[in-house]
């Protein structure tokens, strides 16, 4: 289970779980047997979690998954990608409020208020419907429900991205955008599913959409049936490797230079915690940092060895980012 070809897997389940600190003990203890490393978010409402280790670890994760009687699991629940251990820089297993942090009490507004899902094949069909009425579309949104440096290096073919920083301001956006949506057929799709969950549920709630679907399984699934589809770009997941692929289209720019680059790092400024697109000419010239701000502060805290501990900082890409964009103006 320590040694071999490994891979990564992304799951969720929504369950009542009478006693989530007692479901986090034994994830803890499962995945540190099968010396596995990730995330795991338990709560009362279920568990979500990404864990990388072995191809035979992570089998043995599976089968006792599916054998836990909390979860009325399937194999085709837990996506997978190339990856393992080195994935992750250790293991984190907790007991939360909410398996996705949207930042509202799933007393409220619960996951079985959730949209219809829609197979990835039904989505497929749906897209093209709306891709092939173009700019004659105007009853349908296709909504992406991630954060915006996730939709920057991947999306699918005209959709609306809002452009949000954490998905806690998701709830924020719908509200400040409630024109948007009203009348409108909603088609939203998230990295697994999760997200979706929680975020149609809350624009049910509103009762302003003529109907709300999303995509189960999320792109990963549609990438496993359509690796050339209506998808393109990369898709961002939220371990080591960034990003994984499936076709070869590049979206997004080089922040510096403007060349076509999707290979995110981060910001070499200690303590900023953002994400950068930088190409790796320009990275030869010194352009490792998220802005001129951090650049400037990389460059003087080279020169002082402080140890002193800091917290996150924000920089230029934090304080000029509005928090909750106005998309009112979008599909008219």
């Amino acid at each position: 289970v320590k040694n071999g070809p490994g891979k990564v897997l992304l799951y969720y389940c929504y369950c009542e779980v009478d006693d989530p600190h007692a479901v986090c003990a034994w994830q803890e203890a499962l995945c540190e047997t099968l010396h596995l490393t990730g995330k795991v978010r338990v709560a009362a409402e279920g568990i979500n979690g990404t864990v990388g280790g072995t191809n035979v670890a992570t089998d043995l994760y599976i089968n006792a998954m599916l054998s836990h009687p909390f979860f009325k699991m399937e194999k085709e629940d837990f996506k997978t990608s190339d990856g393992g251990a080195e994935c992750f820089r250790h293991l984190k297993v907790g007991v939360f409020k909410e398996i996705v942090p949207m930042g509202v009490d799933p007393d409220v507004v619960s996951y079985q208020m959730a949209g219809v899902h829609l197979e990835p094949e039904e989505f497929h069909k749906e897209v093209e419907t709306v891709l092939a009425k173009g700019d004659l579309c105007s009853d349908t949104i296709l909504l992406d429900c991630r954060n915006f440096y996730e939709s920057k290096i991947g999306q699918f073919t005209q959709c609306l991205a809002p452009n949000i920083r954490k998905f806690s301001y998701f709830p924020d956006y719908v509200d400040q955008n409630l024109e948007l949506f009203r009348d409108k057929k909603v088609l939203m799709y998230c990295t697994g599913g999760i997200r979706c969950e929680r975020g149609s549920a809350y624009l049910r709630s509103k009762d302003v959409c003529k109907e709300i679907y999303q995509l189960k399984g999320g792109i990963h699934k549609y990438l496993e049936r359509f690796p050339e589809g209506f998808y393109r770009g990369k898709l961002f997941v939220f371990d080591e490797r960034y990003t994984i692929s499936s076709n070869d289209d590049i979206i997004s720019d080089c922040r510096y230079c403007g060349c076509p680059w999707d290979q995110y790092e981060l910001c070499s400024t200690r303590f900023c915690c953002q994400l950068v697109l930088s190409c790796p000419r320009c990275r030869q010239e010194g352009h490792t940092a998220c802005c001129p701000t951090c650049q400037s502060k990389g460059q003087a805290q080279s020169e002082t060895t402080s140890d002193t501990p800091h917290h996150k900082e924000e920089c230029e890409c934090t304080e000029t980012r509005a928090r909750i964009p106005q998309d009112i103006k979008q599909h008219d």
